[in-house]
C-alpha cells in the first residue's frame, strides 16, 4: 500500500485548496469593505494620508524639527504606509474569531486563514497605496534608489511579523476578552516607540541598539532606504528579521496549542 495520498488529475492539493480559499476570503474582505463606500480605495490612504499631514504641520510649520529626513513628508509616508498595514491587521485580529465563530465552527478549512485573510487584505492595500508614496517622491523630488528592490523583502519581513502577533492574539482573546482593549493600547505606545516620526538615528545612542529589538525599526529602514540610503542599517534589519520570524514561529505554536479550545469557547 501506497504510504501517501495520490492527487487525482483535476484534483487540488492541500496547499492549493488553502491558497483558493484565502484569496476566496481575502477577495470577500476587500468587496465588503469597499462596496458600500462611495470613495473606496481613497478611504484606505486618507487615514495615513491624514496623519502624515498633521505630523508634517507640526514638525516642519509649528515647531523646528530635528528629526527624520528631507522632504520630510515622503520620510513620514514611507513608515506610516506600512504601519498602517501592521495596525489594521493586528487590530482586527482581535476580532478574527468572534466576528466569524458560527462560519469558522462550520467549515473544516484551516483556522489560520482567517488570520492569513487579514494580513493579505491589508497587505494588498498598502501595496495599492505605494504609488500615493512614489507620487509625493515625485512632487518633493525625492530621488529614489537602488535600494528600492528591498521593497519586497521589507514587504516578506513585516507579512512574517504580522501573521505572527496576529495568530498569537486572536485565539488568546476568545479567552481575555479584555486583551482587546489592552492591543489597543499597546499599539498605540508602539506607534511612538517605532520610528515612525523618527529615525532610529535619531536615538540617543544609548537606545539605538535597544531599538533594534523592535522589529519595525528593520523594516522601516529598508522601506525608507528606497528614498534615504542612511537610514538602512542592516544589524538593525538582521535583528527585526530573526524577531520577526521567531514571533511567526511562536503564533504558529500558541496557535497549534489553543485551536480545540477556540472552538469550544466561540
Amino acid at each position: 500500500m501506497s504510504n501517501y495520498t495520490e492527487v487525482r488529475p483535476g484534483q487540488r492539493t492541500p496547499l492549493a485548496r488553502y491558497r483558493h480559499s484565502l484569496w476566496l476570503l481575502t477577495q470577500r474582505d476587500l468587496r465588503v469593505r469597499y462596496s458600500t463606500s462611495v470613495l473606496g480605495y481613497f478611504w484606505s490612504i486618507l487615514d495615513p494620508l491624514v496623519m502624515a499631514g498633521i505630523y508634517w504641520f507640526v514638525f516642519t510649520q509649528v515647531f523646528e524639527r530635528t528629526v527624520g529626513n528631507d522632504p520630510y513628508i515622503v520620510f513620514l509616508l514611507s513608515a506610516l504606509l506600512p504601519w498602517m498595514w501592521f495596525n489594521g491587521t493586528v487590530s482586527d485580529s482581535t476580532r478574527a474569531f468572534l466576528r466569524e465563530a458560527k462560519l469558522i465552527r462550520s467549515t473544516r478549512i484551516p483556522r489560520t486563514i482567517w488570520v492569513n485573510r487579514l494580513v493579505l487584505s491589508k497587505g494588498i492595500e498598502f501595496v495599492a497605496s505605494l504609488p500615493v508614496l512614489l507620487l509625493f517622491a515625485v512632487i518633493y523630488h525625492a530621488p529614489i534608489n537602488a535600494d528600492v528592490i528591498l521593497f519586497p523583502l521589507a514587504i516578506i519581513i513585516q507579512a512574517a511579523l504580522t501573521a505572527g502577533v496576529g495568530l498569537i492574539v486572536a485565539p488568546l482573546v476568545v479567552f481575555f476578552r479584555d486583551l482587546e482593549r489592552a492591543v489597543k493600547l499597546i499599539l498605540r505606545f508602539l506607534f511612538y516607540a517605532s520610528p515612525i516620526i523618527y529615525s532610529t538615528q535619531d536615538l540617543p545612542e544609548q537606545l539605538q541598539f535597544w531599538a533594534a529589538f523592535n522589529p519595525l525599526s528593520g523594516i522601516f529602514s529598508l522601506y525608507r532606504a528606497a528614498f534615504f540610503p542612511d537610514q538602512l542599517d542592516w544589524f538593525v534589519v538582521g535583528v527585526g528579521a530573526v524577531i520577526s520570524f521567531a514571533i511567526l514561529g511562536i503564533g504558529l505554536l500558541v496557535f497549534s496549542r489553543t485551536e480545540r479550545a477556540v472552538l469550544k469557547e466561540i
